[in-house]
């Protein structure tokens, strides 16, 4: 039924036309206007007839297509991902869509409308046959074999509701819909010109005061109402767990989400902590992974900050990463953060002097713009310093960074495989560098911004033994002249 009526909801538009236009034109008789319908939900109905899935002995095969037939393996030691994802309409029909990721490239083998429990079950044994096996003394014949629990790493707490409204990532919800309004805002018989002047008019026949309340009071129970909706319909029965040398995330209220991801593919941990969040001791956390689509994972909705280094250490076991000290990077990184920050003011502030001298204008305004936009400057560079370090363990290289949001990086130094140092002309006078950790997982790099370049080389020749051994013919000393 899936493939039908999606088909058919594809062509709901043309099949309305031809039915309530052309069979009441006269021209046609109504039931010339069934092929419409039809030829959709065959259409929508062919995928599942012609497509069959099988698991062997060492690979899972895929075979789909009338016409054009396709057959898609993948060796079972090669599964690095099974996620499921259901839509209202796949969970009211019982059934679910598997995604099955090799980590070769970003291709997946999908397989649509499969039984909810044919799809769990298809999980278990995907990812029980890729698991390494576990050498153990063997049960005797009369001992039941036990059955691995999952590990329950989180679960939802409703209480980290009052932490949606501080997380500004759905500002885009509402972007998007001020963007889909201008495009027919024009055609509203209610935004023409006479009609938003009488408007106006009408606001500002009361009190200004009193207007500017009453619209704060109701943007803000606006925003509560999209922040704390999206949240809920976003990480709705959240649980994450570990499994057969996987972690595994579901969540959603309305499309529930079942992604997997091999805990040997995730290389590290993103936390992040953006300005209004610390403010009420709010963090989010990620992983960096290989092998998975986009590369990073968000498996925690904005919750308290201890929950997110627990769930980290969970993750990536040793609290060491999340935890440890950074080493700042002295007065020449904060001086160059500083003046990088005061770009924009300076920017504004020529602006104001050059309007008020073009305009004739009194010179009191320029000055409180300079002192207001310059100080403003220099507290978002200091912040952006403050918020800037590294350190490394014997395991793992950390990079802090950000301005209003504080963001930590922990990567795996055996996930790192090549380093780019990169000098531009003004980091060259302040002997600074960027030191690039190339890595498969996340983003595919790791940045450490404004680092002395003999910490650099230090740093990187620490983390990864023997790799810039080839690359360094001279003493250190003979670099950093």
């Amino acid at each position: 039924m899936i493939g039908p009526l999606r088909a058919l909801r594809q062509f709901l538009v043309p099949a309305v036309v031809a039915i309530f236009g052309v069979s009441t034109s006269g021209g046609l008789r109504w039931w010339w206007s069934l092929p419409i319908v039809l030829v959709p939900l065959l259409i929508g109905l062919l995928p599942w007839l012609t497509t069959r899935y099988r698991i062997t002995g060492t690979r899972l095969e895929r075979r789909s297509g009338w016409l054009n037939k396709q057959e898609v393996t993948a060796p079972l030691d090669r599964v690095r991902s099974v996620d499921l994802e259901s839509s209202l309409l796949h969970r009211i029909l019982g059934v679910t869509t598997v995604s099955i990721g090799t980590g070769v490239d970003e291709t997946r083998i999908k397989l649509d409308a499969i039984a909810n429990d044919d799809a769990a079950g298809l999980r278990r044994v995907l990812l029980a046959e890729r698991a390494p096996a576990v050498v153990s003394t063997p049960p005797s014949e009369d001992a039941p074999t036990p059955l691995e629990q999952p590990e329950v790493l989180a679960t939802i707490d409703w209480s980290w509701l009052r932490f949606a409204p501080f997380s500004l990532s759905r500002l885009v919800i509402v972007a998007g819909a001020l963007g889909a309004l201008s495009q027919f805002a024009d055609d509203l018989p209610f935004l023409d010109s006479e009609h938003l002047s009488d408007a106006w008019q009408w606001v500002v026949s009361f009190a200004i005061p009193l207007v500017a309340i009453v619209l704060f009071v109701i943007a803000l129970i606006g925003w509560l109402v999209i922040s704390v909706g999206g949240y809920v319909i976003q990480w709705f029965g959240l649980r994450l767990t570990r499994e057969h040398g996987s972690l595994h995330l579901t969540a959603g209220l309305f499309t529930t989400k079942s992604i997997s991801v091999e805990e040997t593919r995730v290389r590290g941990l993103v936390l992040d902590e953006p300005l209004l969040l610390r403010l009420v001791g709010g963090a989010e956390l990620s992983t960096l992974a290989t092998g998975v689509e986009d590369g990073v994972t968000q498996i925690l909705p904005p919750a308290p900050v201890g929950v997110a280094r627990r769930v980290g250490v969970a993750v990536l076991p040793g609290a060491e990463p999340i935890d440890v000290p950074m080493r700042r990077h002295g007065p020449r990184a904060r001086r160059r953060r500083i003046i990088r920050a005061l770009w924009f003011p300076a920017f504004l502030v020529v602006a104001g002097v050059v309007a008020t001298i073009a305009f004739e204008l009194p010179w009191w305004p320029a000055a409180v713009l300079a002192v207001v936009v310059l100080g403003l400057g220099v507290v978002l560079g200091e912040s952006a310093y403050r918020h800037l370090g590294h350190a490394r363990t014997p395991e793992h290289l950390v990079s802090g960074d950000g301005i209003t949001t504080r963001r930590r990086t922990v990567l795996e130094s055996d996930g790192i495989i090549g380093w780019v140092v990169v000098q531009t002309w003004f980091q060259r006078r302040a002997g600074l560098v960027t030191l690039v950790a190339t890595t498969a997982a996340g983003a595919e790099s790791v940045r450490i911004i404004d680092l002395p370049l003999e910490w650099a080389i230090e740093l990187a020749d620490a983390s990864t033994p023997g790799v810039l051994s080839a690359w360094l013919p001279r003493p250190l000393d003979a670099l950093t002249s």
